[in-house]
């Protein structure tokens, strides 16, 4: 099976909603699974001074959320779309049946892309390295960003400080739930 070509033909898909694909998964087990992430851009709209709910791909978006969420509409129409793509091309190698699910990436989500790191810029995450930086493998921080193939992260403590991890030492990246 080609991932890949999946994952250009849920681009495709999420694009014409004004949606992007966050990551897609394969999964064998008991079943099998296709699991595909979706979410929205934030965009500003400086028109209507930030007070009226704009319209995109037919969901009602605040102009002040800062992070538009992903509706069961947004999941709906990808997914429907999606299944047909997936049948029409013969995307899915092997036996017959497997469940397609699309969903957003949720309020922890991965991390992979620089992007990533700059959209989330000033939220709390939680990296894992596959080597050691300093002495720890560990961080727990607030993001500052991304710059030179590195990430930046403003670490709490008794002294707090910055430290850069470079993107391919990262082997987990996801952000923290705050309340």
């Amino acid at each position: 099976m080609n991932l890949e070509s999946i994952r250009a033909a849920a681009e495709r898909v999420a694009r014409s909603e004004g949606l992007e694909v966050v990551d897609v998964e394969w999964k064998v087990g008991k079943q099998r699974f296709l699991r595909v992430y979706i979410d929205r851009v934030p965009q500003a709209n400086p028109a209507l001074n930030g007070t009226i709910a704009a319209e995109t791909a037919g969901a009602n978006i605040p102009l002040s959320d800062p992070d538009p969420k992903i509706s069961h509409t947004d999941c709906e129409r990808v997914s429907q779309q999606l299944s047909v793509i997936l049948d029409v091309e013969e995307l899915i190698d092997g036996p017959a049946g497997y469940i397609l699910e699309v969903s957003s990436p949720g309020l922890d989500r991965a991390l992979k892309k620089p992007g990533d790191f700059e959209r989330f810029t000033g939220r709390l995450a939680k990296i894992s390295t596959s080597e050691p930086i300093g002495e720890a493998k560990f961080f727990e921080g607030r993001l500052a960003g991304f710059a030179d193939g590195k990430v930046r992260m403003e670490l709490q403590g008794k002294e707090p400080r910055m430290v850069e991890i470079p993107l391919e030492g990262i082997r987990k990246a996801n952000l923290v739930v705050e309340f």
